[in-house]
C-alpha cells in the first residue's frame, strides 16, 4: 500500500536541497554543519525532515517501527506486527540534524549512534540509509 504524501515532491526536494547544501558547504566539520543547519528557516528544516520520513515510509512500508524526529514529525515503517496502543516496541528517535545527516548519507547510522535512540529488535535502520 502506497503512503499518502503530505509534502509535495517539489517542496520536499527544495527543502532537501537546502539541507544538502549546508552539509556540502561544511564538509568535514560537524559543528559547522550543525550551526548552519540551525540557522535555516524552521519551515525548511521541518519540510525536509517530514519529506525524508515520508520517503522512509514509502521505501519500507509497514507499521512495526515508529521513527520520531521531534518536534517535526513521526512515521511508522518496516513490515511486521502492527502496534496500535501505547509505546511501540520498536522506536527510533533522534534530532532533526542527525536525522537529515543519516538520511542523506552525510553520516552513517554507526557514526551517529550516540545521537540516535533505537529500541527494539527491528529498530536498526542502518541498511535502509541513506534514503536519497
Amino acid at each position: 500500500m502506497a503512503i499518502k504524501r503530505k509534502i509535495s515532491e517539489q517542496d520536499g526536494a527544495a527543502a532537501v536541497a537546502a539541507i544538502r547544501r549546508v552539509f556540502e558547504e561544511a564538509e568535514g566539520s560537524t559543528g559547522t554543519a550543525e550551526a548552519r543547519f540551525a540557522t535555516l528557516p524552521r519551515a525548511t528544516r521541518a519540510t525536509a525532515v517530514r519529506f525524508l520520513l515520508e520517503e522512509l515510509a514509502a521505501l519500507a512500508p509497514g507499521n512495526s517501527v515508529e521513527v520520531r524526529v521531534p518536534p517535526f514529525g513521526v512515521t511508522q515503517c518496516i513490515a511486521g506486527p502492527r502496534h496500535t496502543r501505547g509505546t511501540p516496541p520498536n522506536v527510533v528517535e533522534t534530532d532533526a540534524f542527525t536525522w537529515c545527516a543519516v538520511a542523506l548519507g552525510f553520516s552513517s547510522w554507526a557514526e551517529s549512534a550516540a545521537k540516535i535512540s533505537a529500541s527494539g529488535s527491528r529498530s536498526d535502520l542502518s541498511e535502509r540509509m541513506p534514503l536519497l
